[in-house]
């Protein structure tokens, strides 16, 4: 059961760019455009579906289901980008002009929405439930808006599947080191605030960490090129990486004797 779970994210990969190939090659050969729905979600979701199976087949000990993170992905997607969409314009509305800076604190604050509500609601809250929660809602908002940005290439380009291609295989690679890594840390954060019964320390630790995540995501708009998107993605698959790595080492010991979330 174990040994399954560890490399089910081959499966979901590989079944995932199977489909895609071929509702691709449908769609290229019988050039019908009903098909093309079909090709932008599948490929916006492979690689955030893949690496949500990733991380769930880590030896971390967690207790959220299956249903909970696709139902967190699905649900925390939709309102994380609908929330954040309204919010753009409206402060795009109101200052005439959108700050980097800005869109970074409104959509890391819209794909928290979902783990805010569940971290009231699942018990026992364990900072793992959190990392994968927070990880399964960014995988919905990077899929959805990926989603997005296929369909505007799609119309401007008048129907390159070569153009759509590229944005989907770019955001599609680069989201685990994006949405997924960002609110994955923070939603850790929250959850291990809540296990501290929201000790003051450990609020203002959540609060430091999505302070980082705005950060990451700033310096991630603002900088716009291959060599940052490197380097910003290096340091927060890193930070997720550090933070697994610890929470699994949490879990291994007595409790009360392991390293917490708290020196992540």
């Amino acid at each position: 059961m174990r040994f399954a779970r560890r490399w089910s994210w081959v499966a979901v990969l590989v079944i995932g760019l199977a489909l895609f190939y071929a509702v691709r090659r449908a769609t290229l050969d019988t050039g019908n455009p009903n098909l093309i729905p079909s090709l932008i979600l599948l490929g916006a979701a492979v690689v955030p579906m893949t690496f949500v199976a990733f991380l769930a087949g880590r030896r971390i000990e967690y207790g959220v289901s299956g249903g909970t993170l696709a139902l967190t992905a699905l649900v925390g997607g939709v309102i994380g980008v609908v929330t954040a969409g309204v919010l753009e314009y409206d402060t795009l509305h109101d200052l005439g002009v959108l700050p980097m800076v800005a869109v970074g604190l409104i959509e890391e604050s819209a794909k928290l929405i979902a783990p805010l509500v569940l971290v009231f609601v699942l018990k026992p809250r364990k900072p793992a439930d959190g990392l994968l929660i927070g990880v399964a809602s960014g995988a919905g908002f990077a899929t959805l808006e990926t989603m997005g940005y296929a369909f505007v290439t799609l119309i401007q380009s008048k129907g390159d599947i070569g153009a759509v291609d590229d944005v989907l295989f770019l955001r599609g690679v680069l989201s685990p080191a994006a949405h997924m890594a960002w609110t994955g840390l923070t939603a850790a954060a929250l959850w291990y605030a809540a296990e501290s019964h929201w000790h003051a320390s450990a609020v203002m630790r959540f609060v430091g960490v999505f302070a980082v995540a705005v950060a990451l995501h700033t310096a991630w708009d603002s900088l716009g090129n291959t060599i940052a998107y490197a380097i910003l993605a290096a340091v927060s698959l890193g930070l997720l990486g550090v933070t697994t790595h610890r929470l699994t080492a949490r879990h291994r010991v007595p409790s009360g004797h392991g390293p917490s979330l708290a020196q992540a």
